[in-house]
C-alpha cells in the first residue's frame, strides 16, 4: 500500500459510502440515520492503478468532554494524524455548515495534505453547497456522489501526483533489504553506514516510554516535545545525527497508545504506524518501561519487526529509578525468552533516557545486531556445519521414507537467508527446520536476528532409468551402426 487516505466530516456526509465503494465491498453500514460510523474501519482500496489503505472514521462531533461522541471525535483526531491525505467531506446539499468551519480549521493544522469534496453532489440542488464549499478556504472542491460513483475521476487526479510523493519519498527511505548472494562471496564485515546511507533505527513502544526522551539525549539538543502526559507525539518523525561516530537517522514513533473504551482501535493504528517506522528501519528498538514491561502491545510490534525481517533491541527504559535491579533484570530476561521465542538471543539492555546511562551500550547492542543482521557464511563451511548437524540428529523419515538433505547455501543477507537441497521439503517437520535454524544462531554467533530457511527440492532421478540394459551384444551392434532394435 503506498499511503494512507483518511475519509473525515460530520455524521452522515456518505463517509461510509465512499468507503464502500473504494474498497469494492460493503465493509462498512450505511443509513440514513446519522452516527451509525462510531469505530474506525481500514480497508485496502483500489482507485484505477492506486492501491492504497482507506479508513472510515466516525462523524466528527463538536464534543471534547468523555462522552461518547468526545471519545469518538478523540478517534478520529487519531485517524487524522495517522494518515498520509484526509479527505474531508461535507454534504454538498446541506451546505457548509459551523461544524464544517471548525473541523475545516483542525484538519489545516493536523494534516498536511487535505482533499475537499461535497458529497451527495448530484444534480442542480448541490450548486450553491459546492460554490459555499470554497469558503472553508481547502482549495477547490471535489464534486462527488458516492452512492452513484460520480466524480471518481477528479478524486483519482488528486491522489496520483500525491501517490507519486509517498513512493518517491518512500522509496528513498526504505532500507535495502533482502539482498542477494553469489555462493562465491566470501564472508566479510557488515558495511558501514555513511552520511549518504545512515543506519535506519526505529524506536517503538507505549504512550510515556520515554522515546521521545530517549532520542533527545541521543542527539543532544531537544529537539522532540516530551512531557509527563502520555501520547505527546503525534506522528513518525525522523531525526539524522552522529551517534558516537556513526550516522544515523532516527524514526520517533506515536506511542502505542491505551484509551478507555477506544483502546482496540487506538492500538490498531497505533501498531499500523508503529509497522511503517518498523518498514523504514534496519534496526528495530523496542523501549519498555521498566514498571510495566512486556505488555500486549510491545510483543506485538517486537513479533511485526521480526516477521519484517528487521533486527531487534530491547531496551528498558526508567532504570535509574528501579530499586531491585539485579532481581528485575532476572524477571526481564525470563520474560523475554518465554515471550518471544522467535528473537532468542536478541539484546536486551537497561537505559535511562534521563540521565543517559546506559546509551553506550544500547549503541554498542544496535551495531551488533546490524552486523549480525549483515552477516555471511560461506557454502563450504555451511556444508561442513550440516554434515555434522545431521550425524548428531538426522532428520525424520516420514511414512518410512528418509529425507535427505543434500546441500546448503546462503541465498541473501539483511536478514541472513538460507536454502537448503532436499528430498521431500514438502515432508520436513517445523520442528527440524527450528532445529537447524538455533544451530545457526549458536554456532555462527547469530543472536536474535531474524533467520530465513528455505527447503527445497531437488531433482534426483536418474536419468538411465527405463533405459534397456547395455549388453555386449547391443553395444557391438550400435558400434556397427546398426540399430540394437
Amino acid at each position: 500500500m503506498s499511503f494512507t487516505l483518511a475519509i473525515v466530516g460530520r455524521p452522515n456526509v456518505g463517509k461510509s459510502t465512499l468507503f464502500n465503494r473504494l474498497v469494492g465491498k460493503k465493509l462498512a453500514l450505511v443509513d440514513d440515520q446519522p452516527g451509525v460510523t462510531r469505530d474506525l474501519r481500514e480497508g485496502e482500496a483500489r482507485l484505477g492503478d492506486l492501491r492504497f489503505t482507506v479508513i472510515d472514521t466516525a462523524g466528527l462531533e463538536d464534543a471534547t468532554d468523555d462522552s461518547l461522541q468526545g471519545r469518538m471525535r478523540r478517534l478520529t483526531e487519531r485517524a487524522v494524524d495517522m494518515a498520509d491525505i484526509c479527505l474531508f467531506m461535507i454534504d454538498a446539499r446541506t451546505g457548509v455548515t459551523p461544524t464544517d468551519m471548525i473541523f475545516a480549521e483542525i484538519l489545516r493544522k493536523r494534516s498536511a495534505h487535505v482533499i475537499l469534496a461535497g458529497n451527495k453532489a448530484e444534480g442542480s440542488a448541490a450548486d450553491a453547497g459546492m460554490i459555499d464549499a470554497y469558503s472553508l478556504g481547502l482549495g477547490e472542491p471535489i464534486r462527488l456522489s458516492a452512492e452513484h460513483g460520480e466524480g471518481l475521476n477528479d478524486l483519482y487526479g488528486q491522489l496520483m501526483p500525491l501517490a507519486d510523493e509517498f513512493a518517491k519519498r518512500a522509496e528513498d527511505h526504505a532500507p535495502e533489504t533482502d539482498i542477494d548472494l553469489d555462493e562465491d562471496d566470501e564472508e566479510g564485515a557488515a558495511p558501514k553506514p555513511t552520511q549518504a546511507k545512515p543506519l535506519q533505527i526505529a524506536v517503538v513502544g507505549r504512550p510515556n516510554a520515554g522515546k521521545s526522551t530517549l532520542i533527545n539525549k541521543i542527539i543532544g539538543e531537544d529537539r522532540l516535545l516530551t512531557g509527563p502526559e502520555a501520547g505527546i507525539t503525534r506522528d513518525a518523525i525522523s531525526l539524522r545525527t552522529d551517534w558516537s561516530g556513526t550516522p544515523v537517522r532516527i524514526f520517533d514513533t506515536a506511542g502505542m497508545r491505551k484509551k478507555a473504551k477506544v483502546q482496540d482501535k487506538v492500538e490498531k493504528l497505533s501498531v499500523s504506524d508503529g509497522l511503517r517506522a518498523v518498514k523504514f528501519a534496519e534496526i528495530v528498538v523496542v523501549l519498555l518501561d521498566a514498571a510495566i514491561p512486556f505488555e500486549q502491545q510491545d510483543l506485538r510490534i517486537a513479533d511485526l519487526a521480526e516477521r519484517e525481517g528487521r533486527a531487534v533491541v530491547v531496551a528498558v527504559n526508567k532504570w535509574d529509578i528501579e530499586d531491585e535491579k539485579q532481581q528485575k533484570l532476572r524477571d526481564l530476561k525470563e520474560s523475554f525468552e518465554r515471550l518471544l521465542p522467535q528473537l532468542r538471543g536478541a539484546p536486551l539492555i537497561t537505559v535511562s533516557a534521563k540521565t543517559g546511562r546506559g546509551l553506550e551500550r544500547l549503541h554498542d547492542a544496535i551495531m551488533r545486531g546490524y552486523d549480525v543482521w549483515n552477516r555471511r557464511v560461506t557454502t563450504a563451511h555451511l556444508n561442513r556445519w550440516l554434515t555434522g548437524m545431521l550425524e548428531q540428529h538426522p532428520p525424520p523419515a516420514p511414512q518410512g521414507k528418509r529425507i535427505k538433505l543434500r546441500y546448503m547455501t546462503q541465498a541473501k543477507t539483511r536478514p541472513p537467508g538460507f536454502v537448503v537441497m532436499c528430498s521431500h521439503p514438502d515432508k520436513m517437520p517445523e520442528s527440524y527446520s527450528r532445529y537447524l535454524v538455533n544451530g545457526l544462531r549458536e554456532d555462527f554467533d547469530m543472536p536474535g536476528t531474524p533467520i530465513r530457511l528455505h527447503m527445497r527440492g531437488q531433482n534426483d532421478k536418474n536419468p538411465y532409468k527405463g533405459r534397456k540394459k547395455a549388453t555386449p551384444s547391443r553395444l557391438r551392434k550400435h558400434i556397427k551402426g546398426r540399430s540394437p532394435d
